[in-house]
């Protein structure tokens, strides 16, 4: 993977984490109009593209976009916040292990 690709994967991986924290991150969400929902889904997205064109690993990114769109309901969204930012950073360990598939 690129460092920008590593970026993302583990960017995005802190921000679900963060979102994942039982009142810290649905405070956060409410307290800003759930519009973080928004930028994680901005930020899986393009995540998607980057790690396609280089041939990284995508499904916890693609599982992070479900996630924005399902967080709308409060305790579905924090569980799947969970969900994902735990594929993501199994995600970001082996592909940081590995090489990359061309």
């Amino acid at each position: 993977m690129t460092p920008i690709g590593k970026l993302f994967k583990w960017g995005t991986f802190v921000y679900e984490a963060f979102l994942a924290l039982p009142f810290i991150g649905g405070a956060f969400v409410v307290a800003n109009a759930w519009a973080p929902l928004g930028v994680a889904f901005l930020l899986h997205a393009v995540a998607v593209v980057l790690l396609l064109r280089e041939r990284g690993p995508i499904a916890g990114n693609v599982v992070g976009i479900i996630t924005s769109v399902v967080a709308l309901i409060p305790f579905v969204g924090w569980i799947m916040h969970a969900v994902t930012a735990i594929i993501l950073l199994i995600e970001g360990i082996s592909a940081s292990r590995r090489t990359p598939r061309y």
